[in-house]
């Protein structure tokens, strides 16, 4: 879980409040689905991506210029080749809905898309909103903590606390 700064307002979570994963896990899509979200392993999920990176991953050309995509409006292809890196957030028909990420936007998302990057050489991770089955999305502490807490999520940052779930009593 992910809880940072403001609520955001929309349809969409945007990197302030969401459920953050790992895309390149196969079996991440179920695992967010069926353990922590509650809801149908067939669902979807989107991906955030650095917005100088997405050209790599998307077929966008210019990702800097498709306003809509900063608020995972824009649905695309996932390059073919790109595909099976990319298999938690690639829907069936081989497209994303994605999210383009800004260092002036947002840093503290991005730094974090960025430091997963380095670390496994993609800098994309799945995103979807921070709320269970049924619930509005998480907006103060206690409800992200709540939520964490009935899920099958392992961490839990907030702010600059980390919530380790294997170190609670």
């Amino acid at each position: 879980g992910w809880h940072q700064g403001r609520f955001e307002w929309g349809p969409r979570a945007l990197g302030n409040r969401s459920i953050l994963a790992d895309p390149r896990r196969a079996d991440m899509k179920d695992i967010v689905n069926v353990k922590i979200k509650f809801r149908e392993p067939f669902r979807p999920f989107a991906p955030s991506v650095l917005v100088e990176k997405a050209g790599d991953y998307f077929a966008l050309d210019h990702p800097e210029k498709h306003y809509p995509a900063r608020f995972m409006l824009y649905v695309t292809d996932v390059i073919e080749n790109k595909r099976d890196v990319l298999p938690a957030i690639t829907h069936v028909d081989g497209t994303g809905r994605l999210q383009t990420v800004r260092k002036e936007l947002n840093p503290k998302y991005y730094s974090l898309i960025e430091s997963f990057g380095q670390a496994t050489g993609v800098p994309v991770v799945l995103n979807t909103s921070f709320n269970l089955k049924g619930e509005p999305i998480v907006n103060t502490p206690a409800e992200a903590f709540n939520s964490f807490s009935k899920s099958g999520m392992d961490m839990l940052v907030l702010g600059n606390y980390v919530v380790d779930k294997d170190k609670l009593p």
